[in-house]
């Protein structure tokens, strides 16, 4: 595994609302802006093949999150009309240092890897604590049948918590915000208490007093 130390200061930045890469996970991603296309070409030919997914704070992408996670590309396909699928492999969270003034149709971004090493292991993050795995099922069961999702609830309850834990991060539809939030908990269990939070918020409506089991 690459160590902080061995990863590139500068790496392209992808801004996209609402997508979030979390550790030890893949984000499959359809690419079809020239700008982004060029940047997969790019990235394709060096030998980190990495790219920093990053939440903007505005509409316009001038402002961006503080944090995001970068990614390795795993996989790729050619569509038609020159569109792409790839997958990538979260390599590690990061703090944006600064977006740096270039010559190319995207952004590049200098980043500080400090802090996020234990996004660096194979290893899968523990819950520190009690936490009831099954009353997390029988939530989100009752928020996906809420919002007409559908899930594969053996792959659910057969999957490791951090895994568990992380993909309900990425894939549920939160505002951008509480993705960020998610992305930002400093350990496995504080996601994890956030994410039964927001199931649980999310359940009432914001308004319904009945209390979530």
């Amino acid at each position: 595994m690459p160590r902080a130390v061995d990863l590139p200061a500068s790496v392209p930045l992808l801004p996209l609302s609402g997508a979030i890469l979390l550790p030890r996970t893949r984000l499959p991603l359809h690419i079809f802006e020239p700008r982004y296309l060029q940047m997969v070409e790019d990235v394709l030919k060096t030998p980190q093949r990495m790219i920093a997914m990053i939440q903007p704070v505005d509409a316009g992408h001038q402002r961006l999150s503080q944090i995001g996670c970068a990614g390795r590309i795993v996989s790729f396909t050619e569509l038609d009309d020159n569109r792409l699928m790839i997958a990538l492999r979260a390599v590690s969270r990061f703090r944006l240092v600064e977006v740096e003034q270039g010559f190319s149709p995207y952004l590049r971004g200098r980043l500080d890897w400090a802090g996020f090493e234990g996004d660096l292991t194979s290893r899968p993050e523990t819950l520190k604590g009690a936490h009831d795995r099954q009353a997390l099922i029988a939530r989100l069961a009752r928020y996906a049948a809420r919002r007409g999702l559908s899930a594969d609830w053996e792959a659910a309850k057969a999957s490791d918590e951090e895994m568990l834990v992380n993909s309900l991060s990425m894939m549920l539809p939160f505002s951008p915000e509480e993705k960020q939030a998610l992305l930002e908990s400093p350990t496995l269990s504080d996601r994890r208490e956030m994410l039964d939070g927001l199931l649980e918020f999310a359940l009432r409506g914001g308004d319904d007093e009945e209390t979530i089991q």
